[in-house]
């Protein structure tokens, strides 16, 4: 199943990094967040999109998991000739994770 199928998705982007918050439709796929969408998972899902180490955070009581991701210097919202370089792209990006 693809991620998308039991969460959305929220994100925010200032310079280099990227914070991408994945919630949950329901409380009960919250544990399926958690156990499936780890910093690690979720580093090799942009592996070449990104640069240095994802950070997770839990918000058990939002049924959600905040992401924080940093790109490369050069791809930057206000750096990058890339047609859309916002943080909103790699949060529909994440969503097509299958889990």
């Amino acid at each position: 199943m693809l991620l998308r199928e039991i969460a959305h998705s929220r994100t925010g982007d200032k310079g280099r990094i990227v914070t991408v918050s994945v919630i949950a439709y329901r409380e009960e796929y919250y544990d399926v967040l958690a156990a499936r969408i780890t910093a690690g998972a979720v580093q090799e899902h942009f592996r070449g999109l990104i640069d240095g180490p994802v950070l997770r955070y839990e918000l058990p009581n939002l049924w959600a998991l905040n992401f924080v991701l940093t790109r490369p210097e050069t791809q930057g919202v206000t750096r990058s000739l890339a047609l859309d370089a916002h943080g909103k792209c790699l949060g529909s990006a994440l969503l097509a994770m299958e889990i």
